[in-house]
């Protein structure tokens, strides 16, 4: 049922950015229906709204804007697609050898599904994830250095950057807040996306793990290449045909 098209710009303005949170974000014109007003009224509003720096604009409407959260919030963010994506990529996490893992909630999750390893050593910039694998059998953790970013608890800066650089990794495991099959990887923040490119450029082989919410997007700073990416693991089907821009980039599971 439709709202009252009286609704003056500006409540109509704040609850555009609230549905633009949600996990489907906001379309046009189910907006436009919603508030009965016009298709432009709407766009207009989002351009507006995008400006402020309250909403990311997409094809055919907006979601949240990107900014940094968290760790306890981003964790119970689609916590089941983190762990499908967790169960894929456990297959290439070896028995022995070196591997990063990034600082996000999904590689976290990966860390927590971790079972016993012959000799293997685990680089991080997140504490949580340090913490994490600190009783696996098999597994050493290393906590790079840094500056602890205010809002993510993730460690970033010269000193996180250097103490990573100094190793080379079998497999980089990473996430990204979005992925475009032409620009690549990008970040909420130019500090994460060092640390990214730094690992990856370490590693033998980077794969990168993200939900089907983050593909075709692009955040606020750009981090890992197409070409630096060797598998895409996503909580999709294989087969799913929103996959297909991203075939010819990297293997896809």
């Amino acid at each position: 049922m439709a709202l009252s098209g009286n609704l003056d710009a500006q409540r109509r303005r704040d609850e555009l950015v609230a549905m633009a949170e949600g996990p489907e974000g906001v379309s046009i014109d189910g907006a436009a229906e919603l508030f009965a007003v016009s298709s432009m009224t709407i766009r207009r509003d989002l351009l507006e709204l995008e400006a402020e720096g309250r909403v990311r604009r997409v094809r055919g409407g907006a979601t949240a804007a990107p900014r940094a959260r968290p760790f306890d919030a981003r964790r119970s963010m689609r916590a089941s697609a983190k762990r499908v994506i967790a169960e894929k990529a456990l297959h290439l996490v070896p028995a022995a050898g070196t591997v990063a893992l990034d600082a996000s909630t999904t590689i976290s999750t990966l860390a927590a599904v971790l079972g016993p390893r012959d000799a293997l050593a685990v680089y991080t910039n997140a504490v949580e994830t340090f913490q994490l694998l600190q009783p696996r059998e098999g597994v050493t953790a290393v906590l790079s250095g840094g500056t602890a970013e205010p809002t993510t608890g993730s460690l970033i800066g010269p000193l996180a950057l250097r103490s990573l650089q100094a190793v080379y990794f079998d497999v980089f495991f990473a996430s990204a807040d979005a992925l475009d099959e032409g620009d690549g990887s990008s970040e909420v923040s130019v500090e994460e996306a060092e640390v990214k490119r730094a690992l990856a450029a370490q590693a033998s082989t980077t794969v990168l793990c993200v939900d089907a919410t983050k593909l075709g997007r692009r955040s606020v700073a750009r981090a890992l290449e197409p070409a630096q990416v060797d598998v895409l693991i996503t909580d999709l089907d294989p087969a799913d045909e929103r996959l297909d821009p991203f075939r010819g980039i990297a293997e896809v599971r």
